[in-house]
């Protein structure tokens, strides 16, 4: 490791009164696990895990559009290529 390297500021504490919305399939119940979404002040947006709800990352809503458009464009298919239950992707049958 090289010395030069600045240590990683904290991150800002995550507000406690954010909007978790829960990306589940229509339909499904369950404690999942889930990936849930939280919008939060200025342009920050925050992610985490229903199975790891103190793990939180945050980004802002610039980047979290780009990876929307990003994923509707189809640029991650090739990471679900022969992943078994995913359907309506090219390539994956």
């Amino acid at each position: 490791m090289s010395e030069n390297i600045p240590p990683v500021p904290p991150a800002p504490p995550v507000p406690p009164d954010l909007d978790w919305i829960r990306a589940a399939p229509e339909g499904e119940e369950g404690p999942g696990p889930w990936i849930e979404i939280a919008y939060g002040p200025g342009d920050a947006v925050y992610l985490r895990e229903t199975s790891d709800p103190e793990n939180v990352v945050t980004t802002t809503r610039k980047k979290w559009d780009a990876f929307v458009l990003g994923v509707q464009a189809g640029e991650f298919d090739h990471f679900v290529e022969g992943v078994e239950g995913v359907q309506g992707v090219e390539g994956v049958e």
